[in-house]
């Protein structure tokens, strides 16, 4: 069976093994920076890097907006005033690379900062896992694992 790369260009681990080779474009398999080009709603954006031809999906880890239809306009607004159009660093854990719809997990950061943190802290989004039947309660709670995704100098 013949792998849509144009639907899901990122492999996951197990189909690595498979399709490799046959991938038309660079697999992501490290921290990359790059541009938010577009925000789709509150946890998902379009990338470019410099490494691809073509702007790509990127879910971002650990965290969970409402959507859209379920009042996720409010986070979708503010995450597009905040990173749309700007460089982003984009953490990516080799081991937990693409998520179940095929797109890229990472915990975003801009200019040092994790957005996604910046999210759960003023109420826009949540710790993926955690939401109460879709409601986003105010919390503090800080994103699990961070300090492992992030580079130290």
């Amino acid at each position: 069976m013949a792998h849509d790369f144009v639907k899901f260009p990122e492999l996951t681990n197990t189909q690595m093994q498979i399709y490799y080779a046959q991938s038309p474009h660079r697999q992501i398999l490290e921290s990359f920076t790059g541009e938010c080009v577009r925000v789709i709603d509150g946890d998902t954006i379009m990338c470019r890097w410099y490494g691809r031809n073509f702007n790509f999906p990127i879910r971002f880890n650990n965290i969970n907006a409402p959507e859209i239809s379920e009042g996720g306009k409010e986070a979708k607004s503010w995450l597009k005033n905040r990173i749309e159009n700007q460089t982003i660093d984009v953490l990516v854990d080799p081991k937990n690379r693409v998520g179940k719809f095929g797109r890229l997990l990472g915990t975003i950061l801009h200019n040092g900062a994790s957005i996604g943190q910046e999210m759960i802290q003023t109420g826009k989004a949540n710790v993926f896992g955690r939401d109460q039947e879709g409601a986003i309660p105010k919390t503090n709670k800080t994103i699990p694992n961070l300090d492992k995704l992030i580079p130290r100098q």
